[in-house]
C-alpha cells in the first residue's frame, strides 16, 4: 500500500468511528512526516537529529458543537476511543451554528497537487551530505575578515505527506519537501560582541543556493555591524530592509484575518473598502505558485483555492475567512482554512506578493537624510484594537543619504494605519519567500535611542 493510500484509509477509518459513535459531521487528518537536521560548529558535527512519525486528528460536530482529538497510536482501538472521546467533549461544547463542513457543492475537483511541484523526487540527502552542506557555510563565513566565530551552520531535510476527508466526500491530500541552510556568524567579543545570520529553504534541492553563498552572507551581514550603537532619539525616516518589511506587511495581514474581525479585535475591522495603502498598492494571495512551500490546490476544509487581491490600488478588498468566520460575517469563504491534526480549521495566508516600487533601496536610503534601516527586529508590543505599533530594532543609522554607523538597542514606535499610508516601496522584491516583500520606507516614525 502506497503511503498517501495508507494515510487515506486511516482518514475513512477515523470518520467511520465517528459515525459510529454517534457524531452528526466529521472531518479527518492524517500526517506522516519525516526530518533530518545537522548541526557543527568548529568544523565538526554538533548535533545531528532525525524525527519521523505519523499523528492523526479527528474533529467531529454535532448540532453546532465541536471537539477536536490527536494521536500518534494508529491502532483500531486507539481509532474508537479517540472518536467517542470526541463525541463526548462535543456535547459539552457550547453551540455555535456558525460550525459546519462545506457544502458538497463548494468543493474542490482539481485535487491533484503535482501541478505545483512541492515535492522533490530527487534522492533524499544523506546526514553526511547535509553536514557537508553545513561545513562548507561555516567555511564561507570563516573566511570573511572580521568573523571572530560561526555559532552554527545548520543544514535540515524535511518530508510531508497529508490527507484530509470528511464526511461531506472529500478526500485528498498533498505531499510536500523542504530544504534548508542557515548559518549564524559572530564578530567581536564580550560586550563588543555582534552577531547576525543568513539561511534559505526551498521545496527543492536544486532551487538552493549555494553554502558558501549562504555562509559569506551571514558574515558580511555580520562584520558590518562591528561597532553598533545606539542612535539619536526623534522622529525619522525609517527604511525596513526586505529582511523584515514582510512583518512590517504581517500586521496588516493579521488585521484582516476573520477571526480578529469577527471578534471586533483589529485595528481595520472596519475599514473594508477603504484605503489603508498608497495608491498603487497591491497586496496578493496566489496560492498556486509552482515549487512554493505555501502553495495548495484545496483548503483545510476542502474548498478550492484561487489566487485574489487582498489589497487593490491601496483599498482593502476582503478579509481572509475560512466556513465559519465568513457565516458570523455574513460573506463567502475566501477558501483559506488552515489545520493540524490535533486542532479545527482556522484561516490563514498562503503565499503573497507586494508591488515592488521603481526605486532601489539605496536610492530610498539616499532620499531619507537622516534615518534609520532597519535589519533585525525584536519584541513588540502591537495592540491590536488600535494598531498602535512599538518594537525593538537593530540596523544602521543614516546620516546625508549614506549609511553612517551600525546600530542597536533602539525601539520605534507610530500607529500601524498612519504608518502603512506613508509608505513607499524599493524595486528589491525577493523570491522564494512565502511573503514578497521589497523594502518599505515609512516616514516620520518615532525613534527612541540615546
Amino acid at each position: 500500500m502506497s503511503e498517501f493510500h495508507r494515510l487515506e484509509a486511516l482518514t475513512q477509518q477515523l470518520l467511520t468511528a465517528a459515525r459510529k459513535a454517534g457524531a452528526d459531521q466529521a472531518d479527518a487528518v492524517a500526517l506522516e512526516a519525516a526530518a533530518v537536521s545537522v548541526d557543527v560548529r568548529a568544523g565538526h558535527l554538533e548535533h545531528a537529529e532525525r524525527a519521523e512519525g505519523v499523528e492523526i486528528g479527528l474533529r467531529v460536530l454535532i448540532g453546532g458543537r465541536q471537539a477536536c482529538v490527536s494521536a500518534s497510536d494508529r491502532s483500531t482501538r486507539t481509532i474508537d476511543e479517540m472518536a467517542a472521546r470526541a463525541v463526548a467533549m462535543a456535547r459539552e461544547a457550547p453551540v455555535d451554528d456558525t460550525l459546519g463542513l462545506a457544502e458538497p457543492g463548494q468543493l474542490a475537483l482539481d485535487t491533484d497537487s503535482g501541478s505545483l511541484d512541492l515535492y522533490d523526487h530527487g534522492p533524499e540527502p544523506t546526514p553526511d551530505h547535509l553536514q557537508d552542506l553545513a561545513l562548507r557555510a561555516e567555511a564561507a563565513a570563516l573566511a570573511v575578515e572580521g568573523v571572530s566565530q560561526v555559532e552554527a551552520a545548520s543544514a535540515s531535510h524535511s518530508q510531508r505527506r497529508m490527507w484530509l476527508a470528511a464526511t461531506n466526500g472529500f478526500s485528498a491530500g498533498y505531499g510536500r519537501s523542504g530544504h534548508s541552510l542557515s548559518t549564524v556568524a559572530i564578530t567581536g567579543e564580550g560586550l563588543g560582541m555582534e552577531r547576525d545570520w543568513a539561511g534559505e529553504g526551498r521545496t527543492h534541492a536544486d532551487d538552493m543556493p549555494s553554502p558558501e553563498e549562504i555562509g559569506r552572507l551571514a558574515a558580511e551581514r555580520t562584520v558590518a555591524r562591528r561597532g553598533a550603537r545606539k542612535p539619536p532619539t526623534g522622529a525619522f525616516p525609517i527604511l525596513y530592509d526586505e529582511r523584515v518589511a514582510s512583518g512590517l506587511i504581517g500586521h496588516l495581514v493579521s488585521a484582516v484575518n476573520g477571526v480578529a474581525v469577527a471578534r471586533g479585535a483589529s485595528w481595520l475591522r472596519d475599514a473594508l473598502g477603504e484605503q489603508v495603502l498608497p495608491t498603487g498598492f497591491d497586496l496578493r494571495e496566489d496560492p498556486h505558485r509552482p515549487r512554493y512551500g505555501s502553495s495548495r490546490l484545496f483548503d483545510g476544509e476542502g474548498l478550492a483555492t484561487a489566487p485574489r487581491m487582498i489589497v487593490a490600488d491601496g483599498v482593502l478588498q476582503g478579509w481572509t475567512l475560512d466556513l465559519a468566520t465568513a457565516r458570523k460575517l455574513g460573506m463567502t469563504s475566501t477558501a483559506s482554512a488552515m489545520r493540524g491534526a490535533g486542532s479545527p480549521p482556522s484561516p490563514g495566508v498562503t503565499n503573497l506578493e507586494l508591488t515592488p516600487g521603481d526605486k532601489t533601496r539605496d536610492e530610498l536610503i539616499r532620499g531619507m537624510g537622516r534615518g534609520l534601516v532597519v535589519t533585525s527586529m525584536l519584541g513588540a508590543s502591537i495592540n491590536s484594537t488600535t494598531g498602535d505599533y512599538s518594537r525593538g530594532a537593530g540596523g544602521f543609522w543614516v546620516e546625508n543619504g549614506e549609511i553612517a554607523f551600525p546600530v542597536n538597542e533602539c525601539t520605534i514606535a507610530g500607529n500601524l494605519r498612519d504608518m502603512l499610508l506613508r509608505m513607499t516601496a524599493a524595486n528589491d522584491l525577493p523570491d522564494w519567500r512565502a511573503m514578497r516583500v521589497p523594502s518599505l520606507l515609512v516616514e516620520g516614525m518615532t525613534v527612541a535611542g540615546e
